[in-house]
């Protein structure tokens, strides 16, 4: 059978757990969830899967409208995996009732924990408590194939109801709308080689050069990709990301994430 899973991933994280679960599948193909979304996606793949980080305990606004347009069918076997450092709240509910709108199913969802990589908040963890979170996924990366191998149904993985009412509930609903002008935070350090890669990697076209330096242009996803990706650590955001030890999944490389 044939499968093919969309990612989003600014750090890496998504697009790695995408690439474990593709191996352990037959004919599996991976595709980016990227602007400007193609008008029909090809979904004629027997099996979907669609994997992206937690946002603010929720989805992704770019994963959010991909979805809604995904077009799959009512009787195509989708799964989705989101990849989370702190909880996955409700957020694989909240793809279910995106896709529940578009007239789809979710038939299986899982949360993988990762390390967290939000730096304007703390700065990466050392490679050896990362590691320690790889082998941890090892198992449930197993179980999920197994999953989608057997094609099951009806399970979606959520946090208890006090942490999904007040995070996926009342924190993403004041907040996922302020994102996209977030990026007013970002600016640009003289030590900025001008390579473009931030503006290459940003998966919205958020990012235009201007005599090779980065102008955000306000329609940011948060995904930090930029911040993460610059070679030189360049890019900062706000203050506090000054010093703090930038995130990348040590097994994915910025020619991995560039692919289109």
């Amino acid at each position: 059978m044939k499968t093919t899973i969309f990612y989003f991933s600014g750090t890496g994280n998504s697009l790695a757990v995408a690439q474990q679960i593709a191996a352990k599948l037959d004919s599996t193909f991976l595709v980016r969830i990227q602007k400007p979304f193609p008008k029909h996606p090809d979904v004629s793949a027997d099996r979907i899967g669609i994997v992206f980080p937690v946002y603010m305990w929720g989805l992704p606004g770019a994963v959010k409208e991909f979805a809604a347009k995904l077009g799959a069918g009512a009787g195509k076997y989708i799964f989705a995996v989101t990849t989370y450092g702190g909880f996955p709240a409700a957020t694989l509910h909240m793809l279910s009732g995106v896709l529940v709108k578009g007239g789809m199913k979710l038939s299986a969802g899982f949360g993988m924990r990762m390390p967290g990589n939000y730096v304007p908040m703390y700065g990466a963890l050392e490679s050896d408590k990362q590691q320690e979170i790889f082998n941890d996924s090892k198992g449930k990366i197993a179980e999920i194939a197994e999953t989608v191998k057997r094609g099951a149904q009806g399970r979606i993985e959520k946090g208890n109801w006090l942490i999904n009412a007040v995070l996926s509930g009342l924190i993403y609903n004041l907040g996922i709308g302020r994102i996209p002008v977030s990026d007013k935070k970002f600016f640009w350090q003289p030590t900025c080689t001008k390579c473009g890669i931030c503006a290459k990697i940003c998966p919205v076209e958020n990012i235009k050069l201007v005599e090779g330096r980065p102008q955000w242009q306000h329609h940011c996803e948060g995904c930090l990709a930029c911040l993460q990706w610059c070679p030189v650590e360049a890019i900062q955001y706000g203050k506090k990301t000054i010093g703090r030890k930038r995130y990348r999944h040590p097994e994915v490389g910025v020619k991995t994430m560039l692919a289109r």
